[in-house]
């Protein structure tokens, strides 16, 4: 069967860093492109950073500088580095895996929980 497991979330202040790893498992890791997510109450869940199967990133404008997406394949695992974690930060993260050719064949994760608060 296949899981997307997050860890790493949890309460921190403001300026404070995180990191959160997903680990995957029953899918060709290698060929997806992986993402993070975050959805925050009563709001669209949004796209926070993205790497390739060839490890191109890309980030979404509010987390450029911060945060910093990175795999490895041999772990079957993606990272998210969060650093100067704000407030507007608090949000559930989803970690997504991307299989490109079919949707068939993409899968999310349950979420952790991420607050910044002092």
């Amino acid at each position: 069967q296949v899981q997307l497991v997050e860890s790493g979330g949890g309460l921190v202040q403001p300026g404070g860093s995180l990191r959160l790893s997903c680990v995957a498992s029953g899918i060709i890791f290698s060929i997806y492109n992986m993402n993070w997510y975050r959805q925050a109450p009563g709001k669209l869940r949004e796209l926070v950073a993205g790497i390739t199967h060839t490890g191109s990133t890309n980030y979404a404008d509010s987390v450029k500088g911060r945060f910093t997406i990175f795999r490895d394949n041999a772990k079957k695992t993606v990272y998210l580095q969060m650093n100067s974690l704000r407030p507007e930060d608090t949000a559930v993260y989803y970690c997504n895996a991307d299989h490109r050719a079919s949707s068939r064949y993409d899968y999310w994760g349950q979420g952790t929980q991420v607050t910044v608060s002092s």
